[in-house]
């Protein structure tokens, strides 16, 4: 009886223990609901709407133009992130160690069998070498392939399946992954060996990467010690989540964050390269914790290209110019497609108002945005897009002239709006403010300031000399 009673205690133990262990399994999660919260490098596929098969049709309505901001599908990491490779095999083997050999894991919340077997066969593929910085990747390719082809059977009279150079007008910017993108996209609408063109790129791209020409943008540092992102990972909150995902690793010591966020980014790519398996470094995190980085990603591009700072919402004043423009003509073309960036659909986000909240994000307030408008993962996953259609309608109580606004396969609800719905004229109006303004001068507040200061300095010497002069005689 004894015997049986100490091994049924032995057996509880250790029964109990697996348990607690076990308490979260990346590898048997089927939701995995966290990957819809990977901001800017969410896979599309996931975060794209899926009613919009609805929302398209407008009674007594034919859609006749068509404009489209298209940010590039997915892609590899930059050079910094490729060059770290070897020090995630370090901390692979760290984990594998902690956990084989130290026997440091935590009595809750640990690795589960599945996921600790999967990171220890972990290995970094080779074939990605630095020189292949941000490349678009196969899924990237898929990406817009699947957008042109879901857009162009929802709108087949407007999205011809024959190209035509004055019909459709496509540009990219300078980079490989926005034009394999182009590429992609339009292999779907027309077939693979068709012979679109993109518009000549200009010398300076201030159409779609107006912020390179922006110095004031540029030197409105948000990673200064004081910006709200700095703030919130020098947070309570901050600390005590890496702690907690070290501890679920088997360290007996706090990570840095660096590495913390090294392996959240290998989980964030790795799982939007390949959407139907799972990246073996998204196991490190469990789901409330993805939502204290989610917050850290979101309150950086709030206030880098978002309603954190006035200056964003003017960047894109030629892009919505081209838009109203583009709309409202009755001339050729029909069908305008760019291809560009995160930076550039964001800031159009805040240049027309959508997804704005009624206040700030900051570094404080993490538990009350839950809610947030501003998440960048709806706004800016990878191949995120902003589509603008313009219907003609000849129902007579009705304005002609309507437009509906998709971002990412969701009709935008904007409030003075109905469902979505907005009419022509109060669009104009709406945007009356960027529509008739010299964005020579709005899109870069403080460029004249800075221009005029040579000249100012110049006119006082020349005062001074004259006024020397004056004295003489």
């Amino acid at each position: 009886m004894k015997f049986f009673m100490v091994v049924s205690a032995l057996f509880i133990t250790l029964f109990g223990h697996a348990l607690a262990q076990f308490d979260y399994c990346f590898g048997k999660d089927t939701e995995r609901s966290q990957t819809r919260q990977f901001t800017t490098k969410s896979a599309y596929q996931i975060i794209k709407g899926t009613n919009i098969d609805k929302q398209y049709l407008v009674p007594h309505c034919l859609p006749q133009k068509i404009w489209i901001f298209h940010r590039h599908g997915t892609r590899l990491p930059s050079r910094s992130i490729i060059e770290k490779a070897s020090r995630l095999e370090e901390l692979r083997d760290a984990i594998v160690k902690n956990y084989r050999v130290l026997r440091t894991a935590p009595s809750t919340n640990a690795l589960c069998q599945e996921d600790l077997i999967a990171l220890q066969m972990w290995k970094w593929n080779n074939s990605i070498t630095p020189d292949m910085e941000e490349y678009l990747t196969s899924q990237g390719y898929e990406d817009l392939r699947g957008t042109a082809r879901h857009y162009q059977k929802l709108y087949p009279s407007v999205l011809l399946k024959e190209y035509n150079n004055t019909y459709y007008l496509f540009r990219h910017t300078d980079t490989q992954r926005t034009t394999e993108s182009f590429k992609a996209f339009t292999d779907s609408l027309f077939g693979i060996h068709n012979d679109a063109v993109a518009e000549k790129l200009p010398e300076k791209d201030k159409l779609l990467r107006p912020y390179d020409y922006c110095e004031p943008w540029a030197a409105n540092n948000n990673d200064d010690e004081n910006s709200e992102v700095n703030k919130y990972k020098r947070s309570v909150l901050w600390n005590d989540t890496l702690m907690e995902i070290s501890t679920r690793l088997g360290f007996q010591y706090t990570l840095e964050s660096k590495d913390v966020e090294l392996m959240y980014d290998i989980c964030r790519y790795e799982q939007a390269w390949q959407v139907d398996r799972t990246s073996v470094w998204c196991g490190a995190f469990t789901p409330p914790q993805v939502t204290v980085f989610e917050y850290a990603e979101d309150l950086k591009y709030y206030y880098k290209f978002g309603y954190g700072s006035d200056i964003n919402a003017h960047l894109n004043c030629r892009i919505v110019q081209n838009m109203i423009e583009h709309l409202g003509s009755n001339a050729l073309p029909n069908v305008q497609v760019f291809f560009a960036h995160s930076a550039g659909l964001q800031t159009l986000m805040s240049a027309l108002g959508i997804n704005k909240d009624d206040r700030p994000l900051t570094a404080n307030n993490y538990q009350s945005m839950s809610e947030r408008k501003w998440k960048t993962s709806n706004i800016d996953p990878f191949a995120g897009n902003f589509v603008a259609v313009k219907y003609e309608c000849n129902n007579a109580p009705m304005e002609k002239e309507k437009v509906i606004f998709f971002l990412n396969q969701n009709a935008v609800d904007l409030d003075w709006c109905h469902v979505g719905l907005c009419n022509w004229s109060e669009v104009v109006q709406r945007y009356e403010h960027i529509i008739n303004t010299d964005c020579d001068s709005y899109y870069c507040p403080g460029v004249g300031a800075l221009s005029a200061k040579p000249i100012s300095i110049a006119v006082t010497l020349l005062m001074s000399a004259i006024i020397y002069l004056i004295n003489l005689i």
